[in-house]
């Protein structure tokens, strides 16, 4: 009994002195530098591929993210998504501009603003930051040609919502340089102006924290480093010899980056409209009509989540259903209404003008076109054959000629279409007889009488 409770305290000293040796989970994960990069224009796709990797590494305790950027910028409202996760996210965000020759235009500009630490890598440049649709000249006025009070204003946004679209990108950005200890007036210039910086201007002006040359330069640097994260707390940073991992965006990111792709977006409306037009002129094929429900559907899906104007979107609709109108009515004038209805609400379909968030001038072209081709040629021929004779069964066998076998009576036999059939008509008829055929009941022809040839026999 005494050497069974012996081996019983000896295991249980084994276990505890190798639990105690062991890191705990918490320490494994100090190590650990989860990078996330954005390449390209910022979307939905970026949005919710930077949320599932935030909370990814929440769950697994990794030291800090890497937000790796060059995007020329994008949408303002993923910009803002993306924004609220990095503020309230509880592991530090490390925002890098990088390769070489990368940039963080416009809303990467905001997004570095809002990480924990901004860093570049050299021979890289931010800046840009005014919003894109306030960007243009004043209407009427030539690119840089300033207006007549343009001395007096020379800051002075042109018109009402110009002011308040630049005043609120303004005081955004400001409030993030402000949370994070960077440059806010040259953030300030950065809207207004449109000002750029190179990595070390950046550095030298304060408006990032660090210049490294890799992400292995940027971790040596980032070690020991204290940061405030959520809810006030303060982080010492252990960086030196962390393992680097990189995450790889989920299914539902892919599929977002590959719809939300404005082209792509169009090219799945159009497919989803041609196949509901396609089932409804041959209803049972089934398949055009799957297909296209299923394309008009993420399609619309993709439209809600882009910034889409509804007037272009009506108009879109209006010519697609004057070429079809055409297809049925040829006049011409309706037609090219309808391309022309049809081009113009493609080009004002997407309200946004933000680099990566544009119509390609090829895909409107040869959609318009195809579509074109399609209403006057495929539904011209459905129409033709909806109203050509029917070449199989009873109404196919309407007025074709007959030569009479026998006859008694009201009844007889004919032979037509190659074949022998049972005949009834009013008159008497002899054999041999050439008549023609009113209507079939069953598997009975009724004839009648041929009508005169034109030109055969005269007046008497």
């Amino acid at each position: 009994m005494q050497t069974m409770k012996a081996a019983l305290v000896a295991a249980i000293s084994v276990v505890a002195l190798t639990c105690c040796l062991l890191p705990s989970p918490a320490e494994e994960s100090r190590r650990l530098a989860l990078i996330v990069s954005i390449d390209g224009a910022i979307g939905p796709a970026s949005a919710s591929y930077v949320k599932e990797a935030l909370a990814q590494a929440s769950e697994r305790r990794a030291e800090v993210v890497l937000l790796r950027m060059n995007t020329p910028g994008g949408l303002n409202s993923s910009m803002r998504e993306i924004i609220a996760d990095v503020l309230a996210s509880p592991i530090p965000v490390i925002g890098y501009v990088a390769p070489s020759g990368a940039h963080a235009a416009s809303a990467g500009t905001y997004i570095l603003y809002a990480t924990h630490v901004a860093a570049m890598a050299p021979g890289t440049n931010i800046g840009a930051a005014t919003p894109v649709q306030i960007g243009g000249p004043l209407p009427g006025l030539p690119s840089g040609t300033p207006d007549k009070d343009s001395k007096d204003k020379k800051d002075e946004p042109k018109d009402a919502m110009t002011a308040k679209a630049t005043n609120d990108a303004v005081a955004f950005i400001r409030s993030l340089a402000e949370l994070r200890s960077r440059n806010a007036d040259w953030a300030e210039k950065a809207v207004r102006e449109a000002a750029t910086l190179s990595a070390n201007g950046a550095l030298e002006a304060h408006a990032i924290d660090l210049v490294a040359r890799d992400q292995a330069e940027l971790l040596r640097q980032l070690d020991g480093r204290v940061v405030e994260v959520v809810g006030g707390k303060t982080q010492r940073l252990a960086t030196k010899d962390a393992i680097v991992e990189a995450i790889d965006p989920g299914r539902i990111s892919r599929f977002l980056a590959v719809i939300t792709d404005p082209n792509v977006a169009f090219i799945l409306l159009m497919i989803g409209i041609y196949g509901l037009i396609f089932e409804f002129m041959s209803p049972g094929a089934v398949a055009p009509g799957v297909v296209g429900a299923i394309c008009l559907l993420i399609g619309l899906y993709a439209l809600n989540l882009l910034p889409i104007n509804y007037a272009g979107l009506a108009l879109m609709l209006v010519g697609l259903v004057l070429l079809t109108v055409e297809a049925f009515n040829p006049t011409v004038v309706v037609g090219f209404g309808g391309i022309i209805a049809f081009v113009l609400g493609a080009l004002m379909l997407f309200r946004a003008e933000a680099p990566g968030y544009r119509l390609s001038w090829w895909v409107i072209g040869i959609t318009a076109a195809a579509f074109a081709g399609f209403a006057l040629v495929v539904l011209g021929s459905l129409r033709r054959i909806r109203k050509a004779p029917a070449l199989v069964g009873a109404q196919a066998m309407r007025g074709l000629p007959a030569e009479v076998l026998d006859w008694n009576g009201s009844e007889g036999h004919v032979f037509a279409h190659g074949e022998r059939w049972q005949a009834r008509g009013a008159d008497t008829f002899k054999p041999g007889e050439m008549v023609e055929i009113a209507s079939v009941v069953d598997l009975t022809v009724l004839i009648r009488r041929a009508p005169a040839r034109t030109g055969e026999g005269g007046s008497s």
